[in-house]
């Protein structure tokens, strides 16, 4: 089954001219965009880009240093306290209190985001089943495992019902299963709030959120979907066949194949690989496609008498990613490991000011 069919309403995001300064070093700016209401946004980038602050801004625990950023109708400056009202923010470390129990703590976060008293419990009991917290309810937060203390992180975003969540790498540090789980968690919120979601993981990004904002070196290089995003490049997709031609060799059957699939349209290259050892006769071919024409490779290759085992498709979102930062030769890379630790220094040499400001 695909994704639900939701209508976006209102932008709940609006940034104009977003720059953000450590001392002399520049974070993010300049940087513009607009997220509506409902939609599922991931962040994505390389660490040190300014995924982090620009979600620290968005949820008012950084001040911009100029530009303009509206959450939800209020601006973050003028109005943090409504803005602060309006969204629920779970940093890349969830501000969890180890001897407390699940249960306590998210009254606790409930009644701090003036939940009324009178339904503190109901919201608590709602959170806890939609997070799949019930199980784990009276224990000490310090005893769970770290995927149910992400969990309890998104819980106590969400009490209040906000409108905007803002998620810093949830999946950072968890098991396969528990990624898996992680993102029916936040697909699950999709429509009911709008969700802007940071990580360095592509893939997450692409199988969770609706759009991607491509962000490098604090601007935002890129916005549209996966399939946006490979149009864009010509990049297509990749399918790896594993095939079987009787009485011939795995050489001579990938000859075959490579030769039926030749000039049809669609088909950008072919590669054979070396010689499966599953068995005489059985060979694979990486096929690199203008798009998705699995159908036509395999209604060509048995019309040529040569069997289809298997057809896989290639996650081609890394090298997209690539292919647009320009990150592809070793020197860029090593540019880009310097503008990291940069950017990481001046973050950490920048908190502790920006949070003695914001308090006074």
């Amino acid at each position: 089954m695909g994704r639900p069919v939701i209508i976006f309403g209102n932008p709940v995001i609006e940034i104009q001219e977003l720059y953000k300064y450590y001392g002399d070093r520049r974070a993010i700016g300049p940087l513009s965009t607009t997220i509506a209401q409902g939609e599922v946004v991931g962040l994505l980038g390389l660490n040190g880009a300014g995924k982090t602050t620009t979600l620290r801004v968005l949820a008012c625990d950084l001040l911009p240093t100029s530009g303009s950023v509206r959450v939800a109708g209020f601006d973050v400056v003028e109005r943090s306290d409504e803005v602060r009202a309006k969204v629920g923010y779970l940093p890349d470390r969830p501000p969890l209190y180890d001897d407390m129990s699940v249960r306590e703590y998210l009254a606790y976060a409930a009644r701090l985001r003036n939940v009324p008293s009178a339904q503190v419990n109901r919201r608590v009991a709602e959170v806890q089943e939609l997070t799949e917290l019930g199980d784990v309810a009276g224990q000490l937060i310090g005893s769970l495992s770290h995927g149910f203390k992400q969990r309890v992180g998104i819980a106590q975003a969400i009490v209040h019902g906000p409108e905007l969540v803002v998620l810093d790498e949830p999946i950072s540090g968890l098991d396969p299963v528990q990624i898996m789980e992680m993102r029916e968690l936040v697909r699950g919120l999709r429509g009911a709030h709008t969700v802007v979601v940071s990580s360095h993981i592509l893939t997450e990004i692409s199988e969770t959120c609706d759009r991607i904002l491509v962000i490098d070196d604090g601007k935002i290089a890129w916005s549209g979907t996966e399939a946006e995003l490979s149009a864009t490049l010509k990049q297509g997709m990749r399918v790896t066949l594993t095939l079987r031609a009787s009485g011939l060799s795995a050489k001579a059957a990938g000859e075959k194949a490579s030769a039926a699939l030749s000039g049809l349209e669609g088909v950008r290259e072919i590669e054979v690989l070396e010689p499966n050892e599953l068995g005489t006769g059985i060979a694979s071919l990486r096929v690199t496609t203008t798009a998705d024409v699995r159908e036509t490779l395999t209604r060509s290759l048995v019309q040529a008498e040569v069997g289809v085992l298997q057809v896989s498709k290639e996650k081609e979102l890394e090298n997209m990613f690539l292919e647009l930062l320009g990150e592809g030769e070793q020197p860029g890379r090593k540019r880009r490991k310097k503008k990291q630790a940069d950017a990481d220094a001046a973050s950490h040499a920048g908190t502790a000011t920006e949070t003695n400001r914001e308090r006074a």
